[in-house]
C-alpha cells in the first residue's frame, strides 16, 4: 500500500506542483492579500519556476526539458515585468507547449521521435523478449519494421501536432477571455489536450506498435523452437 501510494505521489507531484499550486496561489495573492492581477500571476510563478532549477541543479546533468521550462518560464517573467501585461503572463505558458510541440515534429523529421522513449518502457515491460523484438522492428530487420517505425513516428506526430493546436488555443484565450476565468481555464485546455494526445496516439500508434511487437515475440519463440527441432 505505501509503495502504490509512493508512485502515485511521483506521477501527480510534479502535476500538482505546476498547477495546482500557481492556481491556487493566485487567488490566494489576489482575494486574500488585494495584489493586483499582474503581481498575483508573478508571484504564482514563483513556485514552478523555482522548482525547475532546483531539479536541474538536484540532477546535476543536462536536462532540456527542464532548462526549457526555466528558460521560458525567466524570459516570460522579464517581458512580462516590463510590459506590466498580465494576459502576457497567461500566454507565455503556451510557450512551453509550442517549443515541446515543435521539437518533437523536429525530431520526428530528424528520424529520432523524441516520445519514444516515454512510451517504449509501457509496450516493452521490462521483458528481454520484448526488448529484443523492440530492436528488431526499430532496425529494420523484422518483416514488420517498416508499420512498426511508421507508427512510432505517427505516436510522436500526433503529440507535437496536439501541442501546437493547445499553444494556439491558449494564446487566444490569454488575450479574449477575461484573465481571472483564463487562470483556471489554460489548465483545462492543457488537460484536455494531453488527455486528447494520449487517447489519438494509443489508437492510431502505440496500439498498432503493441500488436507487431507481440507477432514477433511469438514468430521469434516459433523460430527457435523450429532450430531446436532442427537441433534434436
Amino acid at each position: 500500500m505505501t509503495t502504490k501510494m509512493s508512485k502515485q505521489q511521483n506521477t501527480f507531484g510534479p502535476l500538482i506542483v505546476d498547477v495546482a499550486v500557481p492556481v491556487g496561489s493566485y487567488y490566494l495573492f489576489k482575494d486574500a492579500f488585494g495584489m493586483g492581477t499582474f503581481a498575483a500571476l508573478a508571484w504564482s510563478s514563483v513556485v514552478p519556476a523555482g522548482r525547475t532549477a532546483w531539479c536541474a541543479v538536484k540532477e546535476r546533468r543536462a536536462n532540456g526539458l527542464a532548462a526549457l521550462i526555466l528558460f521560458v518560464n525567466a524570459v516570460s517573467l522579464l517581458l512580462s515585468f516590463v510590459s506590466g501585461d498580465p494576459r502576457l503572463m497567461l500566454a507565455k505558458d503556451s510557450g512551453v507547449s509550442s517549443t515541446i510541440g515543435i521539437g518533437i515534429l523536429v525530431s520526428v523529421a530528424l528520424g529520432r521521435p523524441m516520445m519514444t522513449a516515454g512510451f517504449k518502457p509501457f509496450l516493452v515491460r521490462g521483458e528481454a523478449a520484448r526488448e529484443a523484438a523492440w530492436a528488431r522492428l526499430a532496425g529494420g530487420s523484422a518483416p514488420g519494421s517498416a508499420a512498426f517505425r511508421r507508427s512510432e513516428r505517427v505516436f510522436s506526430v500526433v503529440w507535437g501536432v496536439v501541442l501546437l493546436v493547445e499553444c494556439v488555443a491558449r494564446v487566444v484565450g490569454a488575450y479574449t477571455v477575461p484573465v481571472d476565468t483564463m487562470v483556471w481555464l489554460g489548465s483545462v485546455v492543457l488537460a484536455g489536450a494531453m488527455t486528447l494526445a494520449f487517447v489519438v496516439s494509443r489508437s492510431i500508434a502505440a496500439e498498432p506498435m503493441a500488436r507487431l511487437l507481440t507477432a514477433e515475440v511469438k514468430a521469434a519463440e516459433e523460430a527457435a523452437k523450429r532450430e531446436v527441432a532442427v537441433a534434436a
